[in-house]
């Protein structure tokens, strides 16, 4: 396995649970963009399909030198095998996807979790890429990034930074995705604020949103739902900060957005976990929008293995 030359046109794609996005980087920036949904419910063929033609859109003439693709799911980058998944994506646990894609596509293709791609640009821009980095995405589930000393961390089988995974005492008890329980990510993600809302008042709400806005109006349930995911979040990411040292702490995806509430409640709890070398570290937002998904997958073909068409598998 090779790396790609820095510089030379390459391809960057992000694959969702509803949306695949693409996009042609060439001399670092974007020249062609397209969307389209996931075949999430067809099978990993499907996707892996919907993916190559979501890079032949943006490519039509074929200039691309590589593919850089940050997915959903656990994903090695060493085997280029998503090695552990959720039915967000039917089937996709086990999915060769660095290799599958490139059979598909005909490009050399390194592949990575989407969030750790889209960490990707935040590491870049800290300290020269040397700094230390924990980052958190909090929406649908609760995912994260680790990299220490400018270098992202993968782990056995691609496991490292799936924070969503931490034991949580509030949420002692509950079951998780993952077959275990009591989780960060059911008291913490979106969803999980959303449950923890119906069991406190045993009335059935729609999104996060609708307890964001009930908590806005004073509602003693929602502001407990909302604050008790902020707290448990920030309680895991302050005791991380003390095992990793990060010189930032980032925390992005939806859950942040709906307001102050949660991101005060968020940032009180993780500074009352830091050891004194800490104190002053705060939480912060993203420093890239919509585009760090795909920006950070296109970087992928420079620093991690590539998988090529046609190799013995």
């Amino acid at each position: 396995m090779t790396r790609s030359a820095i510089g030379t046109p390459v391809i960057g794609l992000d694959l969702g649970g509803t949306k695949i996005a693409a996009a042609l980087f060439a001399d670092g920036t974007v020249s062609a963009r397209h969307t389209r949904p996931t075949p999430s419910g067809e099978g990993p063929a499907a996707v892996l399909d919907a993916l190559a033609a979501a890079a032949a859109e943006v490519d039509p003439e074929g200039r691309a030198t590589a593919l850089g693709v940050a997915a959903a799911g656990v994903v090695d980058p060493r085997s280029g095998t998503v090695t552990s998944a959720t039915d967000s994506i039917r089937g996709w646990a086990g999915t060769a996807l660095g290799g599958g894609l490139a059979d598909r596509t005909g490009l050399p293709v390194a592949c990575d979790n989407d969030v750790r791609a889209t960490a990707g640009p935040e590491l870049a821009a800290l300290a020269d890429g040397r700094g230390s980095l924990l980052f958190a995405a909090v929406g649908t589930g609760v995912g994260g990034a680790l990299a220490a000393d400018g270098r992202m961390l993968h782990g056995a089988s691609g496991i490292a930074g799936h924070i969503g995974h931490l034991p949580s005492a509030e949420a002692a008890g509950l079951p998780c995705t993952c077959g275990a329980t009591g989780h960060l990510e059911v008291i913490a993600s979106g969803p999980g604020i959303t449950a923890h809302y119906e069991r406190l008042t045993g009335v059935q709400v729609d999104r996060l949103e609708t307890v964001a806005a009930r908590a806005a109006t004073g509602d003693a349930a929602a502001v407990r739902a909302v604050t008790t995911g902020a707290t448990a979040a920030g309680r895991a990411l302050g005791g991380l900060a003390n095992a990793l040292g990060p010189d930032r702490v980032v925390v992005g995806g939806g859950v942040p957005r709906i307001g102050p509430l949660y991101g005060d409640a968020l940032a009180r709890a993780f500074a009352a976990e830091l050891m004194p070398p800490l104190r002053g570290l705060v939480p912060r937002p993203p420093l890239f929008g919509h585009d760090a998904a795909v920006t950070g997958a296109a970087a992928l073909t420079t620093t991690l293995p590539l998988h090529h068409p046609g190799a013995l598998r």
